[in-house]
């Protein structure tokens, strides 16, 4: 990527947005190149001037994260938006729906801003952000209230076909939202060899990022919620 990240802050709080846009304008590599109050803004906004990231609450009026996302992000998008979920804890089911809606990641809004800095790095560099204390209880615990029943053991069966048993072990740990690092010191890889089987991954399951795949693992019962 040549020039600053673009990024798009899309609040309904306008004291929350201010504070993104002092956090984000301060730093050399990133630049603020809209603001909306609502999810419809943002979804005209991010297709007027194609940011990097869109950085998404999921509340708002009009029209909330949630189907903005979808909107930018979602099946059947040609280009897909980058989109960072900023929200907070209690809202977690609607964190689970906006991350299949389309979104890259997510952070909680009470993050140091050097974390939410990172994140909006983390996700214009094309990877996916998990927070790592919430991902079981998060997705897993909604994958298991979501999880189709009788095409359960089908698209399990399907995944494990697809992979080998070295990409099953590194999925379980990605899906536990290890970092490739982290997953590397758990298997005794290099970090590089990590990111090889993720990538191996995506291409054999058909997935656009990281999330993807953590929602599927959770989905198919793949990765047990009380594992």
């Amino acid at each position: 990527m040549t020039g600053p990240i673009r990024v798009l802050i899309c609040e309904d709080q306008e004291l929350v947005r201010t504070g993104y846009v002092t956090i984000f304008s301060a730093q050399p590599d990133i630049a603020v190149v809209g603001e909306a109050a609502n999810g419809r803004e943002a979804v005209e906004l991010a297709r007027r001037s194609r940011p990097d990231v869109v950085v998404m609450d999921i509340r708002m009026p009009v029209l909330d994260g949630i189907e903005a996302t979808r909107l930018l992000a979602g099946p059947g998008v040609q280009t897909p938006a980058k989109i960072l979920i900023v929200t907070t804890f209690n809202v977690d089911e609607y964190v689970y729906e906006a991350l299949r809606a389309g979104a890259s990641g997510f952070l909680l809004k009470d993050s140091p801003p050097a974390q939410l800095v990172d994140g909006v790095r983390t996700i214009a560099r094309g990877e996916s952000l998990l927070a790592p204390a919430v991902t079981r209880t998060l997705i897993g615990h909604h994958a298991e209230r979501l999880r189709p029943a009788d095409a359960c053991h089908s698209a399990r069966d399907l995944v494990v076909q697809a992979l080998t048993d070295r990409e099953l072990e590194v999925l379980e740990h990605l899906a536990a939202g290890l970092s490739n690092a982290e997953i590397a010191g758990e298997l005794v890889l290099s970090s590089e060899t990590v990111k090889t089987y993720v990538s191996r991954i995506l291409t054999k399951l058909d997935l656009r990022d990281r999330v993807q795949a953590v929602v599927l693992a959770y989905r198919t019962g793949l990765i047990s919620t009380t594992a």
